[in-house]
């Protein structure tokens, strides 16, 4: 059976008002390099920090002064922001996952959801998840300075009761969560971290049967700077991905195809990536996936792409699958 590709979805036109600082170019820093530490202390010594206080809203208006007014932050943003809150007013998850929480903007990302928030105002995925009725929000963040930062403005946000930071590599994480228990099910999984592992932390998933029908998984920056792998795997009809998977492809753990400003992303402090192909995923999960165009914080187009699992494919396949 083949996949839906639904298409694409246009954007809307930017806001240049609210852009961002231009992203620096090639050779030069553009994370890591001090300026999540300063953005902490600038919400913190901020004249309203008594107003940010217990308010989603303006965490993320302070987060987005900073990085209009000094330095570039590698975040969602408002625009495609609103995409992943809009699908949670959709989905109403129990569970979400994200993966690579930077410094817990995507806790923040602003949007009208479906008419729920007032003109103006903005509500953050982990607050969608719990008007929702969601249970917990796990953002998974490899960087331990970046994910005390998470933890820090989750904190001044008001939504420590909702949002639990994992530090890890987000495969460790996530195998780590699921033996704990602490993660059987995955309703709503944002990808928004290395980009080579993308594919590799899917299939990890779809292994431990994380996810599974009803799932719905949105990735960040498939313009931007593009991820050519993910999108085929979610794209493959169950046929393809049976034969990939009958043949032992390596779980695209190959990071050909990506620049070295994004295979090397995490190299001053990690080293060469190594990314697992112990499982191959289970090719007989059915999506139907679309690609929403939007922009980055600083205007530049991107996407999310929206993939929805529709279904499961009963093969002799799957006996396969659970003996790995």
């Amino acid at each position: 059976m083949p996949v839906s590709t639904m298409g694409q979805q246009g954007a809307d036109e930017f806001d240049g008002k609210k852009a961002y600082q231009a992203q620096e170019e090639e050779g030069v820093p553009f994370f890591d390099d001090g300026r999540e530490m300063e953005l902490l202390h600038f919400v913190y010594g901020h004249p309203s920090v008594e107003e940010i206080r217990g308010s989603p809203q303006k965490v993320l208006e302070a987060i987005d002064e900073y990085g209009r007014t000094n330095k570039y932050l590698m975040n969602v943003g408002n625009d495609k922001g609103k995409i992943v809150a809009d699908l949670i007013a959709e989905r109403k998850p129990q569970v979400m996952v994200e993966l690579g929480g930077y410094v817990g903007y995507n806790r923040h990302p602003g949007g009208r959801i479906h008419g729920q928030v007032p003109d103006g105002e903005s509500d953050c995925q982990a607050d969608a998840l719990r008007k929702a009725g969601g249970r917990r929000y796990f953002s998974l963040e490899r960087n331990p300075e970046f994910a005390a930062v998470i933890m820090s403005l989750v904190d001044l946000a008001g939504l420590s009761d909702t949002v639990k930071v994992v530090v890890g590599s987000s495969a460790d994480s996530i195998k780590r969560l699921h033996a704990s228990g602490a993660l059987t099910q995955v309703d709503l999984m944002f990808l928004d971290h290395y980009k080579p592992a993308y594919t590799t932390d899917l299939k990890l998933c779809e292994h431990l049967r994380l996810v599974a029908p009803g799932a719905v998984l949105a990735a960040d920056n498939v313009i931007k700077p593009g991820n050519p792998p993910y999108l085929k795997y979610v794209r493959s009809s169950v046929s393809t991905k049976q034969t990939q998977y009958e043949s032992g492809e390596t779980n695209g753990a190959e990071t050909a195809g990506f620049g070295d400003r994004w295979k090397d992303q995490y190299k001053k402090r990690e080293g060469n990536e190594i990314l697992s192909t112990e499982t191959k995923g289970n090719p007989n999960l059915i999506y139907e996936s679309e690609l929403v165009k939007s922009y980055e914080p600083t205007g530049v187009p991107d996407g999310i792409e929206i993939t929805r699992c529709i279904g499961e494919m009963e093969v002799e396949t799957t006996a396969k699958c659970n003996e790995l």
